[in-house]
């Protein structure tokens, strides 16, 4: 009914352009932002693309840019190109620019890094996260614009990330969402300093704090400890939103296993997931291909084997271009809960990422938002790119 209101509203004031159609699928003060591999039937042409919404929200600064990013990986004539154009841009017009980006990655990011320095206002922090937190890395994908508004998301600042990966994002303008990715941007912008320095870095919290998941819109982020007031943990309120279903839960992630990095055990979304299909509500979740390996892809056998959990893999094939290392995936990670709260963010479903390292998930209870998700995730899972997990299967090694 809202999306009709809003549709009625925008032909009715004769104002019908492609951009207006948008209002039709984003909920007031929202923005979904996709980005289709290029050459798959996976198009979304009611969403804009992230290198058009991040050129705009450049141009229309005044003052800040505040990135945090992995890693930077451009190439020329690819959508990162006119991107980076954009944000020189900005700074060649007086904008302030910080740039945040994780020390393990920065191999990969040294001619992106070098892009970087190059543009006039821009200062560049590269932080070793796991100083602060052992085993984490700055994984989050942000931006936020003169405390005005924000994107979070999971798109990375690559080039194969907006063109040959399955990645959806959330520009937002609503004041909390912004005040609060601002917040955590500065807690980490001053942390890299201190690091930098070999200064002891001291959390910001001794109690893991809620969210403030009352509210309509709100944050959550990990690693706790450094989160600012009012933004609470990822990883529990993940397990609690899981465990409020009633019906279903739609999810798309990268990677799905109850393992660190380090092979060691990690419960609490897999428990909470067990919980949530043992009363009944129905679990569909995508994956991607690169969960082929063991021992991850053994630990999401098990939990395929579930009664009510349906789980699919997916496999993109290769474009015209040929193999393309690291591409060619799904990377979008959301959840959609009971067809009425929507979870996107920027850390995969496995240890490492909700406990110790840098990453920021926004929760925004809209009807409209949730169904249109729950068109994307529909489209993926009824693709050809989609393959239901068999328990009896040897899967290939995937190519990453």
């Amino acid at each position: 009914m809202k999306a009709i209101i809003l549709s009625l509203f925008v032909v009715l004031a004769g104002a019908w352009t492609p951009g207006a159609a948008l209002s039709a699928v984003n909920a007031p003060g929202f923005e979904l932002v996709y980005t289709q591999p290029v050459e798959t039937a996976l198009e979304q042409p009611d969403l804009r693309q992230a290198p058009e919404v991040w050129k705009e929200m450049f141009a229309a600064a005044k003052k800040r840019i505040d990135i945090c990013q992995f890693y930077i990986t451009p190439k020329a004539g690819e959508p990162l190109d006119p991107v980076l154009a954009e944000l020189e841009n900005a700074g060649k017009r007086g904008v302030k620019i910080r740039f945040l980006a994780e020390n393990k990655m920065a191999k990969a990011s040294a001619e992106g890094f070098a892009r970087l320095k190059a543009i006039p206002n821009l200062e560049l922090r590269v932080i070793d996260f796991g100083v602060i937190k052992k085993d984490g890395i700055v994984h989050a994908k942000y931006i936020v614009v003169d405390g005005r508004e924000a994107y979070v998301g999971s798109q990375n600042f690559d080039w194969r990330s907006l063109k040959h990966i399955h990645e959806l994002g959330l520009k937002v303008n609503k004041g909390r969402l912004v005040k609060d990715m601002a917040a955590v941007f500065e807690i980490d912008w001053r942390n890299q300093a201190l690091v930098a320095a070999g200064k002891a870095v001291k959390p910001v919290n001794r109690h893991k704090p809620a969210a403030q998941h009352k509210k309509r819109v709100y944050m959550v982020a990990s690693p706790w400890a450094f989160n600012p007031s009012g933004v609470g943990d990822s990883e529990s309120e993940l397990a609690r939103l899981i465990d409020s279903a009633r019906d279903k839960l739609l999810i798309e992630v990268l990677d799905y296993a109850p393992l660190t990095r380090q092979k060691r055990f990690y419960p609490p979304i897999d428990n909470a997931l067990r919980a949530a299909a043992a009363r009944g509500v129905a679990v569909k979740l995508l994956v991607s291909n690169w969960n082929a390996e063991h021992p991850e892809v053994d630990h999401l056998k098990s939990l395929g084997l579930i009664p009510g959990i349906e789980i699919k893999m997916v496999t993109l094939p290769l474009s015209k271009e040929g193999y393309t290392p690291f591409s060619r995936v799904i990377h979008a990670k959301y959840m959609v809960l009971d067809g009425q709260v929507l979870w996107l963010g920027t850390s995969n479903w496995s240890g490492g990422y909700m406990d110790n390292s840098r990453n920021l998930e926004a929760v925004v209870k809209d009807d409209i938002l949730a169904s249109k998700v729950s068109a994307i995730h529909r489209q993926l899972w009824d693709s050809a790119y989609a393959e239901r997990l068999d328990a009896a299967k040897e899967y290939p090694k995937p190519q990453r």
